[in-house]
């Protein structure tokens, strides 16, 4: 016993430290786009489709996870499904870069401090899910608090509520689709590459500039993307395999938290009192939500063990 009791806290904590790893990396992505600046968002979405579908072609090798990506496009519910994925995180990236290189950190960190509120109500009214008082009290504080964002700053309000609402109906099917995250993600990715290596030679053709500059540093970064887009979202499935499911709704504030930090403090975006109240009530609402995840997890700890 002793054996295994050490065994799961060395697991535990090798969990936490790749679910920090994979939550700071995303937190700090806006620096990594910033740097590609002199390129459009379309193509940086593109470069990072492309150059992905590379470096996860190289991980299924290495995994041996083609059999996995075989099954699913054997399984026209799960196909379908992964093409309605695949739009919803093209479209979450695309908005994504354009809100970091269009100076609006601060409303992408806001939509990502709204996505597990937003998962609390699609698991409410999609997978019949009991919500508890705390967790209706969260969702109403941070209703309130998006209410007074759009009347003091409606113009940049969409970005954070299109992020929200196109990451969590994401998380909702990759939830229900029958598929291995990795494959799933080589799936989704390889489903957008012929859109992306067609818009790439199209722009280019037409003179816009797909590579930025042309400058060694930021050929290298567009190169770069796929690796950089992949690896955080494999230290976090190898962390959600280690981690109790309330630790890692504790870590994913950990993203918002380093962008809102980076708007504010690195790039000077202007901080208003209607982003204040907003950000406090969501702050609040995530305080809520995450007491409610500890209680939701010490219930399950008291439980019986069936015999």
């Amino acid at each position: 016993m002793p054996q295994v009791e050490e065994k799961r806290g060395a697991e535990a904590r090798t969990g936490l430290v790749l679910g920090i790893t994979a939550y700071a990396s995303w937190g700090l992505l806006p620096i990594y786009f910033k740097l590609l600046a002199s390129v459009p968002s379309v193509a940086i979405v593109a470069h990072r489709i492309v150059w992905s579908i590379l470096f996860m072609g190289v991980l299924l090798i290495a995994l041996r996870g083609f059999g996995e990506v075989r099954a699913a496009l054997r399984q026209r519910q799960t196909l379908g499904l992964l093409l309605l994925t695949a739009v919803l995180i093209g479209i979450n990236w695309l908005l994504y870069v354009y809100a970091i290189n269009s100076g609006h950190i601060l409303a992408g960190s806001l939509g990502y401090y709204l996505n597990p509120l937003a998962n609390i109500l699609l698991g409410y009214f999609v997978l019949k899910e009991p919500l508890s008082r705390l967790q209706w009290l969260a969702v109403g504080i941070a209703a309130a608090g998006v209410a007074v964002l759009a009347v003091g700053a409606l113009s940049h309000l969409w970005i954070s509520l299109v992020l929200c609402a196109s990451f969590a109906s994401y998380g909702l099917l990759r939830k229900i689709a029958k598929v291995d995250a990795t494959a799933g993600l080589a799936i989704e990715t390889g489903l957008l590459l012929p859109f992306a290596v067609a818009w790439l030679m199209w722009s280019g053709q037409a003179g816009a500039p797909v590579w930025g500059n042309g400058s060694g540093q930021v050929t290298a970064l567009l190169v770069a993307t796929g690796v950089a887009s992949t690896l955080p979202l494999l230290f976090f499935t190898a962390a959600a395999r280690r981690l109790r499911y309330s630790t890692l709704g504790i870590l994913q504030f950990i993203a918002p938290t380093l962008q809102f930090l980076l708007a504010v403090l690195v790039y000077g975006e202007p901080f208003t009192l209607p982003h204040a109240i907003a950000f406090g009530a969501i702050w609040t609402a995530a305080i809520l939500y995450l007491i409610s995840s500890l209680q939701t997890a010490r219930a399950a700890l008291a439980e019986p063990v069936p015999e």
